[in-house]
């Protein structure tokens, strides 16, 4: 226990040592959130609206029929008086406002132009402003022909919590999830500087118990992930009012494992790493590939068909699903599907500490030749 204790103490130093592990497994994961939530946080559906300019150059029947029912369209917010068409399309270029809405120039005339940027084309304000206006075309032919409308759609949502969930909630436990990764992936940049100044040699040499030198490493890291977990939810629940609904043995699970297996992936980039250099720029490419692929952020269902299945096979997608499950969720640790992602995320784990071994037992082995 003596010697746990100084080892333990001696890799507690070397951590605060080490700024690059603080910067990435604390500091960037806090930045990218606040900036994330304080952007998407105070947005949500009911908030909707958009700033139309309505053209009405040749007043008549048709154009005043529509111009009214336009009017009564709550989401829409309209420039105080008509315009033409040349000045409303310079405010939609200048970005003034978000579309432009050209009214028909006779009665027989039967088309609704809708003028947008072509910056914002594919923009969200722009694809919403086009379905609520093929909406209204529909009803408007519906009136012309005096038909009654027999179907409607009604929506409704409902989520696994106890309240309804927002953005905030899973940007909240995506962020937990990719700072205890990259805690474990960069964490293990001392080993390089280790090996590389033959102090694991040395201390191979000595009585120390590499057993014990191994389990200290890793308690470390557990605490610096629970440091993370704790950090990253007080500033998500308490300045922008995430909900959580944790479910406590999942939790420990998925984060058990969850850190263990970032960890070995860390072992595994130190194992091949001469530099320190080189282990940073293997980390930083994992990360980010792993960052916007894996769910952190949006939805990998929104993302395109062909990198669905690239998602799919990363170990950090599992672990944002985990930590939803038993955080938004509180999904039991009794849910098949729960263990089926901690599954694959721990087989990543395995696969890269054996190969991290087999390369550290190799690398021992040529240098004693």
């Amino acid at each position: 226990m003596k010697q746990f204790k100084q080892m333990f103490l001696a890799q507690l130093k070397l951590t605060f040592r080490e700024k690059q592990a603080w910067f990435w497994g604390i500091f960037f994961p806090v930045i990218l959130m606040v900036i994330f939530m304080s952007i998407f946080s105070s947005s949500s559906d009911s908030d909707f609206s958009a700033k139309v300019a309505i053209v009405n150059e040749n007043p008549n029947a048709t154009s005043n029929m529509l111009l009214e029912q336009i009017n009564a369209i709550p989401v829409l917010e309209e420039t105080n008086e008509l315009v033409s068409r040349e000045t409303a399309e310079e405010m939609v270029q200048d970005q003034e406002v978000n579309a432009a809405i050209i009214l028909p120039t006779s009665e027989d005339d039967t088309s609704i132009l809708l003028i947008v940027n072509k910056e914002d084309e594919q923009g969200v304000t722009t694809q919403a402003l086009s379905g609520i206006l093929n909406q209204f075309v529909q009803q408007a032919n519906l009136f012309a022909v005096g038909a009654t409308p027999t179907y409607e759609l009604q929506f409704e949502s409902i989520t696994s919590g106890d309240t309804e969930l927002s953005y905030t909630d899973f940007l909240l436990t995506g962020m937990i999830a990719l700072a205890i990764a990259q805690g474990g992936m960069f964490g293990m940049v001392d080993l390089v500087e280790m090996r590389r100044k033959g102090l694991i040699k040395r201390l191979r040499m000595t009585p120390a118990n590499m057993n014990l030198f191994g389990l200290s490493d890793m308690v470390m890291r557990l605490l610096f992930s629970i440091i993370q977990i704790m950090l990253l939810s007080l500033i998500g629940v308490l300045i922008f009012g995430a909900n959580l609904y944790i479910n406590f043995p999942s939790l420990l699970v998925v984060f058990l494992l969850g850190a263990l297996s970032f960890n070995a992936l860390g072992y595994f980039f130190s194992s091949f790493s001469k530099t320190t250099e080189a282990y940073m720029g293997v980390a930083n490419i994992t990360s980010f590939l792993m960052m916007f692929l894996s769910g952190v952020f949006f939805p990998i269902e929104t993302m395109p068909s062909w990198l669905q299945p690239i998602s799919n096979l990363l170990p950090l997608t599992y672990f944002v699903e985990g930590l939803r499950e038993s955080m938004v969720y509180s999904t039991s640790v009794f849910s098949s599907a729960l263990w089926s992602g901690v599954g694959i995320m721990v087989l990543w784990g395995v696969v890269t500490f054996v190969i991290g071994s087999w390369l550290y037992k190799r690398k021992s082995i040529v240098a004693t030749r």
